[in-house]
């Protein structure tokens, strides 16, 4: 368990050597843990890099232990009533390891194709859903990741935030809005809504997202889609014992 364990603080992927050291064990006996995790497929080698990863069988045991998440299950009635009276596809995340993740999804009868899935794992700047996530935490963490996002994003990313501090500027927006919204900026021809899901503590545990065919989704901070899903998302807060600041 120590070297699935150490898998995961090296980023889900690494060399025999560094996992050894990691878990401060030989390589020899480091190497006959992860062939037997190999042949159950909880593990993976790259055959260019030789480096290991985690398999389909730890993803699909990090994915159930996630759906157990309280939000995930207290926000399936949102996903459901927002699918159903805006006709959209929608979806919770949480933040894992490696940024936002989808952890529920549900699409309407005609859905639109989008390559998002359970599992996805999301950017914070250029998807509405990481948004959220950047404004309403105070991770310095995750601030500082959204940094280096910006630094390496193509020239067409960075033109869309252009101006002094962008990072900043947008966190102030999107607080402001109580919202995020993004504009094919992640998918060509993809709208996307997300508001913050709070914990007790005030924390951002989840963040509830509806997204659709930009022309025509209505993704105006007053329009017809981002009031329902700031309202489901607070109503989940509220049954995560969630209470707002007054005034």
């Amino acid at each position: 368990m120590s070297i699935l364990k150490s898998l995961t603080r090296l980023g889900g992927s690494a060399s025999l050597t560094a996992i050894a050291n990691d878990v401060g064990e030989s390589a020899a006996k480091v190497h006959r843990y992860l062939s037997s995790f190999a042949q159950e497929g909880f593990v993976a080698q790259n055959t260019a890099t030789l480096h290991y990863h985690l398999g389909p069988e730890s993803i699909r045991l990090g994915l159930a232990a996630l759906r157990q998440c309280d939000p995930v299950r207290l926000g399936e009635g949102a996903l459901l009533r927002l699918r159903e009276s805006l006709e959209v596809t929608c979806f919770i995340a949480v933040m894992g390891n490696l940024g936002p993740t989808v952890l529920r999804i549900e699409e309407p009868s005609l859905p639109v194709t989008v390559n998002i899935r359970a599992g996805s794992v999301l950017p914070l700047l250029w998807s509405a859903t990481g948004q959220a996530f950047m404004a309403f935490s105070d991770d310095a963490e995750v601030h500082r990741k959204a940094e280096l996002e910006f630094e390496a994003g193509s020239a067409e990313q960075r033109s869309l935030m252009a101006g002094p501090q962008p990072v900043a500027r947008l966190r102030r927006q999107v607080r402001d809005q109580g919202c995020a919204i993004v504009h094919d900026t992640l998918l060509r021809g993809i709208s996307a809504v997300s508001a913050p899901v709070f914990d007790a503590g005030g924390h951002v545990c989840a963040v509830l997202t509806a997204l659709g065919a930009s022309n025509g989704f209505d993704a105006r901070p007053g329009g017809r889609v981002c009031p329902q899903v700031v309202r489901e998302a607070g109503d989940i807060s509220a049954a995560m014992g969630f209470q707002p600041a007054s005034g």
